[in-house]
């Protein structure tokens, strides 16, 4: 199995084009399905990064501003990159209401940089699409003197450990490489790597981590829509994702009454510039 090191470069390593457009044919159901931060760890990441309405974020791959209508109530200038097509015009819509944030359809690798402007720079579930020896240090080159980088991440959501056992035997039919389960232990063993990353980098100091755990219910179309907005199921062959998602309706439909209770971990990573 792939190391956390490996994993990430498959996805930074990809051609930029491809990274750009990799969402698109799941955008809508990204916006719809993916959740969001809990409030309790937004307002943890706002008192640890002295965030306030006078605050100049940049944020690196809002999606379609997931997490970036959690800090726009702050009042806060918002200045959000967003690579994608499709998810820069959900981003527009979704914060329509906030006039203090700005979001250009662009690549932080493509912006212009512009140095020690801001007080933090955010990326919620984004970083690890962005090469590592362009990440870090741009980002820490845009951040003022002691100013704060923010990684926020969903872990993938999980039925309980009984409940994915009946879903594996539709794996094992249709798509056996997609059958993995990650347990609480994996979760934030992954976590804590992540973290290491930051340090490892050199261009920061005083990482600060937490996490906040969160239970859901999905309908069976919720889930199903959720499924396709993970890159495995963006790249699995369309006649076997048909199958594999038939499967796994008729089993959530009959066996568990056509919802499930899911679990994830959400976590942040905070740290400043040397």
């Amino acid at each position: 199995m792939k190391n956390l090191k490996e994993i990430i470069a498959s996805y930074s390593n990809k051609d930029l084009e491809e990274r750009k457009n990799w969402y698109s044919p799941a955008a809508e159901a990204y916006n719809q399905a993916r959740p969001h931060y809990p409030e309790d760890l937004i307002r943890q990441v706002v008192d640890i990064a002295q965030l306030s309405s006078t605050s100049n974020i940049l944020e690196v791959g809002s999606g379609p501003a997931t997490a970036t209508i959690a800090f726009a109530p702050l009042g806060c200038s918002m200045l959000c990159l967003e690579p994608n097509s499709d998810f820069y015009q959900l981003a527009q819509q979704n914060c329509q209401q906030y006039p203090n944030v700005e979001i250009q359809n662009i690549s932080f690798e493509e912006w212009n940089l512009e140095p020690e402007k801001f007080d933090a720079v955010l990326a919620a579930s984004s970083f690890h699409w962005i090469p590592s020896e362009v990440g870090y240090p741009k980002a820490a080159n845009a951040l003022k003197q002691n100013g704060y980088l923010i990684l926020l991440w969903n872990k993938e959501l999980q039925p309980s450990y009984q409940v994915y056992q009946r879903l594996s035997e539709v794996y094992q039919i249709h798509a056996p490489s997609l059958d993995r389960y990650e347990d609480r232990e994996t979760q934030e063993n992954i976590l804590r790597k992540l973290g290491e990353m930051i340090t490892d980098s050199e261009q920061f100091k005083n990482l600060v981590a937490g996490k906040v755990e969160s239970e859901v219910t999905y309908t069976t179309d919720e889930y199903l829509m959720l499924l396709n907005t993970y890159s495995p199921y963006l790249k699995l062959e369309p006649q076997s994702k048909e199958a594999l998602f038939a499967g796994l309706r008729n089993k959530i439909d009959y066996e568990f009454g056509g919802s499930l209770q899911l679990s994830y971990i959400s976590a942040f990573h905070i740290a400043q510039k040397f």
